[in-house]
């Protein structure tokens, strides 16, 4: 087998295995938790006990934990995610219909992060002085601030103030979903874009200084040539690690978001089904969180080594 070959079945591996533990947590974490699930099965009414016997043996309750695990994880590797206790319809129906309010803000805010944070970086980075200190102060200021009292800011001003965006919902077709969702994408972007505007400068400054870019500049290679070619294409590797990470931390990132806005999203029909201690709902909820992040995480991680010559498999260091 080829290194690359070696390389990505090592990080498939790992990937399984990671994934097959996290649905372990999720699993034992979600039995573990206080209450007794007939009750919330019933509602907390009266039932016969050949009733209740039926309820404890569909959902094998009175089984050993690790041969109800080995049911579900085999329900779920088959896209089956059981039943909503409140709703009384599939899980994955459920999900399926919130899942592209969830996938839109997300997108939207990546999209924000990438695009303002690099700019931002880039330019203070190049520009010393006022410009720079100017930038510096801005993303201090909105890595400090969280992003439900960015929400609630937003809110006040634009919407309820202002007027110039809705408040809630995820509207609907593209047009009008691209302005619901413009403040919350707003608010969940805001930390991340700072974060990556810092690291974009840092990055920059560092490969401005190499040895290579400042003999190129000494050559009288047009400065902004230099920038393109030996800056930003050395840069942009870390740069995008660390986008990427943060961006995958925005599945996470969400879930409060979406509630702030009210927004019919995954993220608060988790929230809701905590509450309501709809535990099948929960149990598919977090797994496919936690897939996603780990997921997009392997994929970083293999896009990096890559990208960069030094680190890809059998590369020379």
């Amino acid at each position: 087998m080829s290194a690359l070959g070696s390389f990505l079945a090592r990080r498939l591996l790992g990937l399984v295995l990671t994934l097959l533990a996290a649905s372990f947590v999720v699993f034992g974490a979600t039995t573990l938790a206080p209450g007794d699930p007939i009750a919330v099965l019933t509602g907390g009414h009266a039932v016969d006990p050949e009733a209740m016997a039926r309820l404890r043996d569909h959902y094998h309750l009175d089984d050993p934990f690790l041969t109800r695990y080995w049911y579900w994880l085999t329900d779920v590797l088959h896209g089956d995610f059981g039943q909503s206790i409140i709703a009384k319809q599939d899980v994955a129906g459920l999900i399926t219909a919130r899942l592209p309010t969830t996938l839109f803000l997300v997108a939207y805010a990546a999209l924000l992060i990438l695009v303002a944070g690099i700019t931002l970086g880039v330019v203070a980075a190049l520009r010393k002085g006022p410009v720079d200190t100017t930038i510096m102060l801005a993303t201090t200021a909105g890595m400090a601030v969280p992003s439900f009292l960015t929400g609630i800011v937003l809110i006040i001003v634009f919407a309820t103030g202002l007027g110039w965006f809705p408040v809630f919902g995820p509207g609907e077709g593209f047009g009008d979903q691209l302005w619901h969702l413009t403040l919350p994408a707003f608010a969940l972007a805001l930390s991340s874009t700072a974060t990556v505007a810092r690291l974009t400068r840092a990055a920059v400054r560092e490969e401005m200084g190499k040895e290579h870019v400042q003999t190129a500049v000494s050559r009288g290679i047009p400065r902004s040539l230099v920038v393109r070619r030996h800056v930003l294409r050395n840069a942009m590797v870390p740069i995008t690690t660390v986008a990427g990470l943060t961006i995958a931390g925005l599945v996470v990132g969400s879930l409060v978001i979406e509630r702030a806005f009210s927004l019919n999203g995954v993220g608060a029909f988790l929230i809701e089904s905590v509450t309501k201690s709809d535990y099948p709902v929960v149990q598919a909820i977090v797994l496919l969180l936690v897939a996603a992040f780990v997921v997009l995480n392997t994929l970083i991680d293999v896009l990096y080594t890559l990208a960069d010559a030094r680190m890809a498999p059998g590369g020379g260091k």
